[in-house]
């Protein structure tokens, strides 16, 4: 099987399906962005999406990578990483995550985050391979709005 790990920078149906697809294996909660979301996401230079592609162009796992400037340093997130299920052990995530490290190398980034639910226990053993540790923090977050996707 072959996969190509690209960066996306126009938004298609083929982008659309994918989310489709792909986001409720991610969470039961997340909701499809619309085409005029995502063409605005993909505008961004902040926001970096990767998709992993077999031959036939179809897409079978995504990530996004998050890249901010703050006063301690230039500072990655890597978010939503989802494989299709049909696809899992194959080492799609690992070349996403690869892929995402690369493109924070370029991009002069100091240090990449991410965050995985604790029962998600073949994504942390993922994480580590690709060089990732534990780091000892509490994560907050709080709703400010509406959170359905536009």
């Amino acid at each position: 099987m072959k996969i190509e790990i690209c960066r996306v920078r126009e938004c298609s149906s083929n982008l659309i399906a994918a989310f489709e697809r792909l986001l409720p294996q991610l969470s039961s909660s997340a909701a499809t962005p619309s085409q005029e979301y995502v063409e605005g996401l993909l505008a961004s230079d902040n926001m970096h999406l990767f998709v992993a592609k077999m031959e036939d162009g179809a897409i079978v796992g995504m990530l996004s990578l998050v890249v901010v400037d703050i006063p301690t340093g230039r500072k990655a997130w890597i978010e939503d990483v989802v494989t299709d299920s049909s696809c899992r052990g194959c080492g799609v995530g690992k070349m996403l995550v690869e892929r995402a490290i690369e493109e924070a190398r370029n991009a002069s980034v100091k240090r990449i985050y991410l965050t995985s639910n604790p029962s998600r226990l073949a994504a942390h053993a993922l994480y580590r391979k690709c060089g990732f540790e534990s780091y000892d923090t509490t994560v907050f977050r709080r709703f400010v709005g509406c959170d359905s996707v536009v």
